[in-house]
């Protein structure tokens, strides 16, 4: 793996650092809003709000969409490009993660797959931050094995009928826009006959009912669509074809997730352990020197995954073992924040705990982490028939029509 930029790469780096100077805020600001979701000091109404703004601005000075053609509001670089400004915008008071599911998921799926009318439409659209996107794939009984959904959508014209239930879908209440799947053969094969749409999510027969999480947060909803009537124009691939589409978005989600790092902070965990004393305890520095290490170990699954980049490959089975191992860490992370603390880590009061609670926050999410994206079980699945070559788990239902399966179970 290369540890240094080529000189072109360190072109771009000090292009972009000098341009986030002059339009970013510091970090630490009185209006640094990069922590997001981590952070107690403002609403997610405010959080969304300079989401917005910020994504404008990046829009005006051609940072939006670095690697997206042109045309489309881009600024068709490199994905090493991307990986490099993404890296020194997160120096920075800002954040644009609002969108992570517009432009890290629908756009990459829309750029592969879409009609170049379907792209003028809502591509650059996204780059301007007009709207928010959510992801409608996983069901009550559909969640790790996603083929196995039932949302149904029949055809009527020039338009789809859909009907079903979706859940565990991220931003739903805040979202103009979503991604959907839904079953439009039933006598395929469950990986067959799935079609994949772009839903209004204004449109009649939406419900939107929020899930209120351990967090005390309700970022998930559940969805019920009752007769949701989608224009045909709205399919992105072939009818039929959806599974296909849908691997390129969860690829991107994959990746999104195993490139995060902003819950993570092990200098904060090393404070931590010195403000309440416990930094000589031998069990705590071991803890701590674990979660350490496993943060340099996924810096260099970074680092491998840039060098891809840089030499205009495609990353391999990075995004998995990356994305097995961000969740992972982040319990084990969280987990020692709270051993830290004690018998103080179980207040529920933000201000009798360390930095307003962020760290029981991020206790309580970081189960969620091992199932977003594809469980930990489907990560080992990909790693071991992928990567370590070993024989593919024996599927019984592979070739049967979808209906037979229901039949079956029923």
């Amino acid at each position: 793996m290369d540890f240094e930029d080529t000189p072109e790469e360190a072109a771009i780096r000090t292009e972009a650092r000098t341009w986030l100077e002059t339009a970013a805020i510091p970090k630490g600001h009185p209006e640094d809003f990069s922590a997001g979701m981590w952070s107690a000091d403002y609403p997610e109404s405010v959080y969304v709000e300079r989401c917005r703004a910020w994504q404008g601005v990046l829009e005006r000075g051609g940072w939006a969409g670095v690697t997206w053609p042109t045309e489309f509001g881009g600024r068709g670089g490199r994905p090493i490009e991307a990986a490099i400004f993404n890296q020194e915008q997160a120096r920075f008071g800002v954040s644009n993660g609002v969108f992570a599911i517009a432009i890290g998921m629908v756009g990459p799926t829309l750029l592969a797959h879409g009609t170049d009318e379907q792209k003028r439409r809502f591509l650059p659209a996204m780059l301007r931050g007009d709207e928010v996107w959510c992801q409608l794939f996983s069901e009550p009984e559909a969640g790790s094995d996603l083929a196995n959904l039932t949302t149904r959508a029949v055809r009527d014209g020039d338009e789809w009928v859909v009907t079903g239930q979706k859940v565990w879908t991220s931003a739903a209440h805040r979202a103009e826009w979503g991604i959907l799947l839904a079953r439009t053969d039933p006598a395929a094969p469950k990986h067959r006959g799935i079609t994949y749409f772009l839903v209004d999510m204004a449109s009649p027969g939406v419900e939107i009912r929020p899930l209120r999480q351990m967090t005390g947060d309700a970022h998930f909803s559940e969805v019920f669509l009752d007769e949701v009537r989608i224009p045909a124009a709205q399919v992105i691939g072939e009818v039929g074809e959806g599974w296909s589409v849908a691997r390129t978005t969860l690829a991107s989600e994959r990746s999104a997730i195993a490139g995060g790092s902003g819950g993570a902070d092990p200098p904060g965990l090393i404070a931590l352990a010195q403000q309440w004393g416990r930094a000589q305890d031998p069990l705590v520095r071991q803890m701590v020197a674990e979660t350490y290490l496993r943060s340099e170990l996924l810096r260099f699954l970074r680092l491998r995954a840039q060098t891809a980049l840089s030499h205009n490959l495609r990353p391999g089975a990075e995004s998995s073992v990356m994305k097995l191992a961000y969740g992972r860490f982040m319990v084990q992370m969280t987990t020692t924040a709270l051993h830290i603390q004690g018998a103080t880590a179980m207040l529920a009061d933000p201000a009798l705990l360390p930095r307003g609670g962020v760290w029981t926050t991020k206790f309580l999410h970081s189960p969620s982490l091992r199932i977003a994206g594809g469980s930990d079980q489907i990560q080992g699945n990909i790693i071991g028939e992928r990567v370590l070559g070993l024989p593919a788990e024996a599927r019984a239902d592979k070739d049967t029509p979808f209906r037979d399966l229901l039949k079956a179970v029923r």
